[in-house]
């Protein structure tokens, strides 16, 4: 009884890279459809984040003004 060794080892090569796709494409399903039910039963606020984003926008200015104090300081010495 004479075994192709090459043979075998294409054939368990096509069989574990099959068993790693099936598993892939199962996951990215899984993650879609878990994505999907997130956003059905919890979605993003949208009334919320146009009060807050006057407040952001103060708060950035503010931390971009000492961000620059600071380099401008650092440069100096």
């Amino acid at each position: 009884m004479e075994t192709n060794l090459v043979m075998e080892g294409v054939k368990f090569m096509f069989l574990g890279m099959g068993t790693v796709f099936a598993f892939l494409i199962i996951m990215i399903f899984t993650v879609n459809l878990m994505s999907f039910i997130i956003h059905k039963f919890f979605p993003e606020p949208s009334a919320v984040n146009e009060t807050v984003s006057d407040s952001t926008q103060q708060d950035n200015k503010k931390i971009i003004a000492a961000i620059t104090a600071a380099i401008t300081y650092h440069r100096q010495g």
